[in-house]
């Protein structure tokens, strides 16, 4: 996948693709995109995100599941995105599953290169799916967290940088400062 394939693909030829071709890739539109290699900040961000939703769903004792990056979350019929987390409240996947089903939260850290991407057609796309209620995007610059969430036929935003949110469902309380203590 070193470039976009002169014809575009559906997710479905786009997983079969991606299981025979090193590296991480996004489908947009039927477009391959190959992902960048993430910065040291980028992954301890990405990583504080994920175990804060990890021990938020633990303490609740919820049967939901925080998946990390990695899994591919289908938006449409030619589209596919990989969040950097993401949380199903659905039946246990399946461990060879690489297609995440439609999740409640999805996690982004947003990136120099990525940024606009991240901010505008993934949020825009994740929302698409009816079962996402939380998206949140991640700035590993400075302590800031926009929360995106579903109310009714709106989306919310808020712009978090102390204290805690609350994401439900799930029922998930996140410390704000949990997230950047790894800078």
């Amino acid at each position: 996948m070193a470039g976009p394939p002169q014809a575009r693909m559906d997710v479905d030829a786009f997983l079969a693709l991606s299981a025979t071709v090193p590296g991480r890739h996004e489908l947009v539109d039927g477009e391959v995109f190959a992902r960048a290699p993430e910065r040291a900040r980028h992954a301890r961000v990405r990583f504080a995100v994920q175990s804060a939703l990890d021990r938020g769903l633990r303490a609740l004792g919820s049967s939901c599941e925080i998946l990390p990056d990695g899994v591919t979350v289908r938006i449409d019929a030619r589209t596919a995105s990989e969040p950097d987390a993401l949380v199903d409240c659905g039946p246990r996947m399946d461990p060879d599953a690489v297609e995440a089903p439609p999740p409640v939260i999805v996690g982004e850290v947003l990136s120099p290169g990525t940024r606009s991407v991240d901010a505008g057609a993934k949020l825009a796309g994740y929302f698409l799916l009816p079962s996402v209620v939380h998206s949140l995007l991640v700035d590993p610059r400075r302590p800031c967290l926009i929360h995106h969430r579903r109310a009714g036929a709106a989306i919310e935003t808020r712009i978090v940088s102390e204290g805690s949110l609350s994401l439900d469902p799930p029922g998930i309380v996140l410390a704000v400062d949990d997230l950047f203590g790894t800078r």
